[in-house]
């Protein structure tokens, strides 16, 4: 044994060979591509995979800037769609929120009502495209459900995702200001709606991209993402619904970091987690509910200011990671992210690489090809064995609700922060151009220019979204918020028919989280600068 360990710590050995499988039986621990426990995959032959979904993170200014975005992306070739909302979106305040107004429209697109969803869907074929979200999931469902229906789409010829965070938003880049038990309730909600009326939407992302790119390991990452899918999944079977109805539309969307193998196998490991995971302790008898399918982004934490144009390197290794761990839909981090949203150029660049891949590799040629490495299979297990075991010692801990009340999540996190920070400064993680091959500053230059571009707060919203409360159908508003507010003061009621009737009234995404606050003993604003909506 030597000192070599890979991101998340697993020793590893110089060479591994026949004695680090022995006893191992490949029918248990593989089986086939496209059986249980699925770690080959969830799909039977190459030719069923028919490529994964390629799409590049999208979402700029207002909803109409971004739909041109969308066009042009598909015009490109891209297969799929993936929206970000700004930081106000995510936090659910409307652009005309004090707080709000230096970054409408900067690190995503502004959406806060129907007309929103209407223009950023616009002339796109809502039916024949996957469309995913990462937005906030009663909102987004709300606002796609009705633009379909507008359009004579049925909801449930739908595909897509939105993700749902509803244990660690608080303590990450998500803040919704909400109670524990209201965000996971607005999960349930909205799971459960999706599983009678848009039953080929993942309704239930789970997002461990966000949770690890502040610094968690893999082990880390993929614990923490199963602890908010168990306690999503108990909520949903203490609320009724049958685990078949909603099992088969969960996804993970995963970070990928530069540790090639470790990330493959941490993919493989899922896999086989999430299907025993469903039969045994769940009891899913569906063949769908027990395969899951995994999502990825390349990790932005893992690209640099410094020298951005290495960062298409750290891309194109991490899409082939994914590629070869039979990731299902892919998005490779822009060259410029250290800097902005993504340029144009740097979205072709992201694009093209994942198209390279597919097309000129032959990566996807075979099913698994990695299956039977002596190294991978090694460290599958390991990651599998590893993660079960974090699992279990989080749950230990106490019940989730008290965990995220107490800070206990947050602890994990800042401790995160701060050991890849010292993993940087003292050179346990290599860096190139960080901490190895540094270049002075003023040879600094290839691909500065377009990444240091600035995009500038989209300040127009304010007024538009000014008007729109002003020429709305004020009582027809105020009746949908009253009834959205007693709804939600009935905790057992779903609140995603209100959410519906809401948004079609014209309501907009402030004032309905500031009425749910409200029903859960909060101030509306949770800033303190709005007048109460009812």
């Amino acid at each position: 044994m030597t000192d070599r360990k890979s991101q998340s710590g697993i020793p590893l050995k110089p060479v591994y060979g026949p004695d680090d499988l022995e006893g191992w039986k490949s029918d248990e621990r593989l089986g086939d591509p496209g059986s249980f426990p699925y770690t080959r995959g969830v799909r039977a032959h190459p030719e069923d995979r028919g490529g994964w979904i390629q799409r590049e993170l999208s979402g700029e200014g207002d909803p109409a800037r971004s739909n041109a975005q969308f066009k042009y992306l598909l015009s490109k070739g891209q297969t799929g769609l993936d929206v970000i909302g700004d930081t106000p979106t995510m936090a659910c305040l409307d652009p005309d929120h004090p707080f709000a107004v230096r970054a409408v429209g900067t690190q995503g697109v502004s959406l806060c009502r129907l007309d929103d969803y209407r223009d950023l869907y616009r002339d796109l074929p809502l039916d024949e495209i996957s469309l995913s979200h990462s937005l906030q999931p009663a909102f987004a469902i709300a606002g796609l459900y009705c633009v379909a229906r507008e359009r004579g789409v049925s909801p449930a010829a739908l595909r897509g995702s939105v993700l749902q965070v509803p244990f660690y938003c608080e303590d990450t880049g998500y803040a919704l200001h909400m109670p524990f038990d209201l965000r996971v309730r607005l999960s349930v909600d909205s799971i459960a709606f999706c599983s009678k009326e848009m039953p080929r939407f993942h309704s239930f992302l789970e997002d461990t991209y966000y949770i690890s790119d502040g610094g968690l390991d893999a082990v880390e990452e993929m614990a923490l993402g199963f602890v908010e899918i168990r306690g999503i999944v108990r909520a949903l079977l203490e609320r009724g619904v049958e685990i078949d109805a909603f099992a088969p539309r969960i996804a993970i969307l995963v970070n990928c970091r530069m540790d090639f193998f470790e990330e493959i196998a941490k993919i493989r490991a899922t896999r086989r987690i999430f299907a025993r995971m469903m039969r045994d302790e769940f009891g899913a008898r569906d063949p769908r509910s027990l395969a899951v399918n995994v999502a990825a982004h390349t990790s932005g934490l893992s690209l640099t200011a410094q020298q951005p144009v290495n960062n298409v390197v750290r891309g194109t290794t991490q899409a082939l990671s994914l590629a070869l761990a039979s990731a299902q839909a892919i998005e490779v981090s822009t060259f410029d992210e250290a800097y902005r949203i993504p340029s144009p150029e740097a979205h072709m660049v992201g694009l093209r690489t994942q198209q390279v891949i597919q097309l000129e590799t032959g990566v996807t040629q075979v099913a698994d090809p990695l299956a039977g490495s002596y190294y991978v299979e090694s460290l599958t297990d390991e990651m599998e064995g590893r993660i079960e075991e974090r699992i279990r010692a989080i749950e230990a801990a106490g019940d989730a609700a008290h965990l995220c009340e107490t800070g206990w999540f947050r602890r994990i996190f800042q401790e995160a922060m701060e050991r890849h920070g010292r993993e940087l400064e003292d050179g346990t993680l290599r860096k190139v151009g960080v901490n190895e091959h540094v270049i002075p500053e003023d040879e600094d230059l290839l691909l500065r220019d377009v990444a240091e571009e600035k995009i500038e707060p989209f300040r127009e919203r304010i007024d538009v979204i000014r008007e729109h409360r002003a020429h709305r159908d004020a009582g027809r508003a105020k009746a949908a918020l009253e009834s959205l507010y007693a709804s939600a003061t009935d905790r057992d009621a779903n609140l995603m028919g209100d959410v519906v009737t809401a948004t079609e009234a014209g309501v907009t995404m402030g004032e309905m989280a500031g009425v749910m606050r409200m029903a859960y003993g909060q101030p509306a604003d949770p800033f303190g600068s709005l007048e109460d909506p009812i």
